[in-house]
């Protein structure tokens, strides 16, 4: 999804190909490195964009001694559908990580729509939190056992509170909008 929703972004600047995108995206922020993202599933990306007719080929550049080189533009479909797909990157996406590149294009979203989309996902961490921040105090097992559950219990916490805090964060940034 996110690898979508950077081709469209980089083809509502203007037309691109392939080969220039991967290279714009690795600029970006090295998510060919994060994610492996390869020359072919990046192809396969501008397919699936092309099949659902949000985006279409405009050019075919011919060089002698190299593969035809095609540029694409983005359709007024795509440009509907855009949005759409921001705003799915946020609901699905669990990390700050994985909102960049619809941060990347808050411009074309409505901002209230992600700030109460990161709202929610901020009171479910908090309720899923409240369900399990007491896990192993219930009873007492080995040493080695509640070593373990002391680890795991103190890892999750402090995770969590790392997210709301990076999360809550991000909502007052958008509020504010400074991003």
């Amino acid at each position: 999804m996110s690898i979508q929703v950077f081709i469209l972004s980089k083809l509502m600047e203007g037309n691109n190909y392939p080969y220039k995108v991967k290279k714009e995206l690795s600029e970006f922020i090295p998510l060919d490195k994060l994610t492996r993202l390869t020359e072919s599933k990046l192809y396969y990306h501008f397919e699936s964009l092309t099949k659902h007719g949000y985006i279409e080929v405009v050019e075919v550049i011919k060089e002698e001694h190299r593969p035809d080189k095609q540029v694409f533009a983005i359709t007024d479909k795509g440009r509907k559908e855009f949005p759409q797909k921001i705003y799915k990157l946020f609901e699905k996406g669990d990390s700050i990580r994985d909102f960049l590149p619809g941060l990347e294009n808050i411009k074309y979203v409505d901002r209230s729509k992600i700030v109460e989309i990161l709202e929610r996902k901020i009171d479910g961490i908090h309720a899923d939190w409240e369900k399990t921040k007491d896990f192993g105090k219930r009873g007492k097992g080995d040493h080695n056992n509640e070593t373990i559950i002391h680890f795991v219990r103190d890892y999750f916490s402090t995770r969590t509170e790392h997210t709301l805090h990076w999360m809550e964060e991000l909502v007052n940034l958008i509020k504010e909008e400074k991003i």
